[in-house]
């Protein structure tokens, strides 16, 4: 894995000093070619596509709520309105996205967000060593242990993924 450069969206790289986890943005992988989706990410870094953590702004009843699902699976829409007890759950507009988190869909890190917002994730994120993420840039990935990027993301471990039979 080589990448162009290493480097955060600003807001994300002063959110990971804020956190006290400034030393990550020196793991941080910038790629000449997007990492925008789960597949793209998972090609450049050389990984499982689950190892892949997507960050997915849904919105419950008009409040927008952050998903985190590893990148092999798909968001049960239904699974996650019964977990939040809301009437309705649709996926964020990409203006709502980038209103919520300060971030472009396809660059969503799990945490340093620009509002604070209810986080759900999927316990399925748990079953490797780590994980990799959106580092803010649709270019940019870091990588983290998914029990330490599920406490910094202040999510409730859930199972909102589909299951297929």
């Amino acid at each position: 894995m080589t990448p162009a450069d290493s480097g955060a969206h600003p807001r994300f790289a002063d959110a990971l000093r804020e956190l006290g986890l400034g030393e990550l943005n020196d793991r941080i992988r910038r790629f000449p070619d997007a990492t925008r989706t789960a597949v793209e990410a998972a090609a450049a870094i050389g990984c499982e596509l689950s190892q892949i953590c997507k960050s997915l702004i849904f919105a419950a009843d008009g409040v927008p709520v952050l998903v985190l699902m590893d990148g092999a699976s798909r968001v049960d829409v239904e699974r996650v309105r019964q977990e939040l007890g809301a009437e309705k759950v649709t996926r964020a507009k990409a203006d709502v996205v980038r209103e919520t988190t300060g971030y472009a869909i396809g660059g969503v890190p799990p945490f340093g967000h620009r509002t604070k917002t209810r986080v759900l994730a999927d316990r399925s994120l748990l079953e490797h060593d780590v994980v990799w993420a959106a580092a803010g840039h649709p270019h940019a990935v870091f990588p983290m242990e998914p029990k330490d990027l599920v406490a910094h993301a202040g999510a409730a471990l859930v199972d909102v993924r589909e299951h297929t039979s």
